[in-house]
């Protein structure tokens, strides 16, 4: 997360809420997997993003951009993406991969900001990538994991930069969710984002998961898109107490109930060595990734049908056949039938 405030739809989905109460599953994989990204650099994070989406089946395109700002000097970036589904609109996800380098030259283990967030992101590509063949589906979902967003939202910037504003109907974003079953989500993107707003509710509503609103939600890559006009909302996930004691500082103002100098317990953790792999719960993960994966075909049905009726298109009147036309006999005369 960039740190500027506040130091079909299918019966696929159906068994998602109960499978999270149930705790079929702590999902040591997505454990393992985010351990692996703990990494020295960024560029060897995005080696291991490349790593796990081939294991998947997908087939990762990698986007290099010119990239870093005043701090770092000129730094190439590299935002890998995958698609699933086809169409002539896309519906893109969002989450960055890139670790915040701390005061001391090291790189953040950048699990809670944002490992949590690729592996949610890694669990809908794969589950709309199994579900939707033979789905019929109106978009093509892109799944953009970008480079350098805690430099200055730099991939988002590039990959909007070369890719056709218009085929984007609309973006989910996920950016600081390790760990808990509350999933916040900004409301601060536009007048074009209502209707994702609406699909989302909607969906909390009627999966039963516990959604929180943010009027003011911090900034990550969804203000590159949302500046350029195009729907899209901001996700996070935290337990319940501490997303309520997020709203508060974002949204309670000086009144707000909390003491004085208090600051959320995730504002304590990111951006500092307090990042940590034993706060990543994968349970949590994999709940929030079929959310995703759930939210995107919700979106794309709502947009379906926003869409206006074709146009109906009266039927040509048929060309005469020539052969319809009265024979004409050698002398020059019409064939006609003879009336005896």
């Amino acid at each position: 997360m960039l740190f500027r405030s506040l130091v079909a739809a299918t019966v696929l989905f159906a068994a998602a809420p109960a499978l999270a109460q149930e705790g079929a599953s702590d999902r040591a994989d997505i454990v393992a997997g985010a351990r692996q990204f703990i990494k020295p650099t960024n560029a060897e994070r995005t080696q291991v993003l490349v790593g796990f989406l081939t294991t998947l089946g997908l087939t990762p395109e990698i986007q290099v951009f010119q990239g870093g700002n005043r701090a770092t000097g000129p730094m190439e970036g590299a935002n890998v993406i995958v698609t699933a589904g086809e169409g002539d609109q896309d519906i893109v996800l969002t989450a960055h991969y890139d670790a915040v380098k701390l005061k001391d030259g090291s790189l953040s283990q950048g699990i809670v900001d944002n490992v949590g967030s690729v592996m949610a992101m890694m669990e809908a590509a794969k589950i709309l990538d199994m579900g939707l063949e033979g789905q019929p589906v109106g978009h093509r979902f892109v799944f953009v994991f970008t480079d350098q967003e805690e430099l200055g939202l730099l991939g988002a910037k590039a990959f909007l930069e070369h890719h056709d504003k218009n085929r984007i109907a609309a973006v989910i974003n996920a950016d600081v969710a390790a760990y808990g079953e509350t999933i916040m989500y900004g409301e601060n993107n536009g007048d074009q984002s209502d209707f994702v707003l609406e699909t989302l509710r909607n969906l909390c509503a009627e999966r039963g998961f516990d959604c929180e609103g943010f009027p003011v939600y911090p900034p990550s890559d969804d203000r590159v898109f949302s500046e350029a006009g195009v729907p899209v909302v901001s996700l996070g996930t935290q337990d319940a107490i501490g997303a309520r004691q997020m709203w508060l500082a974002f949204n309670g103002g000086q009144d707000n109930g909390l003491r004085e100098g208090f600051v959320p317990t995730v504002f304590q953790r990111i951006h500092t060595t307090e990042d940590k792999l034993s706060y990543l719960k994968g349970a949590d993960v994999a709940r929030f990734g079929l959310f995703i994966a759930d939210l995107a075909l919700n979106l794309d049905k709502k947009l379906v049908s926003l869409r206006p009726p074709a146009p109906l298109v009266e039927p040509e009147e048929a060309e005469p056949d020539e052969t319809d036309e009265p024979a004409v006999a050698p002398d020059g005369e019409a064939d006609t039938p003879s009336s005896e």
